[in-house]
């Protein structure tokens, strides 16, 4: 079906077998951003939110989603993660915050899944924690910014 390696010879959607894959160091990179007002911005930079540190607890999520990839994406092999990392970083021009994940392991395939989960959970996070405060705030620019290791080599996004 179009080289697409999740769906079987009939069409039905199948867990890809990585078995005769090499191992290989593979890492992603995704990113991502939440825009808000810069009222509600500086209310989380400053760390007034009632439901406390916005940034460090969407960090803490983030990390946790990567985790949970599997659990999430029913065709995502579990796999064992060597390194998670979530930065937030807050940004007055958009208003809002820009996220990063990087996410490595050592396996047979790659964490394009787990990178790009961290930074949604971290989004969804700061989202729950100032929606009292702000409700039309924008989730988007989700997207793999690297990707390495594998058959397929390395992927950068311009």
């Amino acid at each position: 079906m179009s080289g697409l390696s999740h769906f079987d010879e009939a069409g039905k959607a199948h867990m890809v077998d990585v078995s005769d894959k090499a191992v290989t160091s593979r890492i992603a990179v995704a990113e991502g951003y939440i825009t808000m007002t810069l009222e509600t911005l500086a209310l989380v930079v400053e760390g007034r939110a009632e439901k406390g540190d916005v940034l460090g607890i969407a960090r803490l999520a983030g990390i946790m989603g990567a985790k949970k990839t599997a659990e999430l994406i029913p065709l995502c092999h579990p796999l064992p993660i060597t390194k998670v990392s979530v930065e937030l970083t807050p940004d007055d021009a958009l208003p809002g915050v820009r996220i990063s994940a990087t996410v490595k392991t050592t396996g047979q395939t790659g964490v394009e899944m787990e990178a790009l989960t961290a930074v949604s959970t971290a989004a969804l996070t700061v989202h729950d924690m100032v929606k009292a405060v702000q409700k039309d705030m924008v989730i988007g620019g989700i997207r793999v910014t690297l990707k390495d290791g594998g058959k397929s080599g390395r992927f950068e996004a311009e």
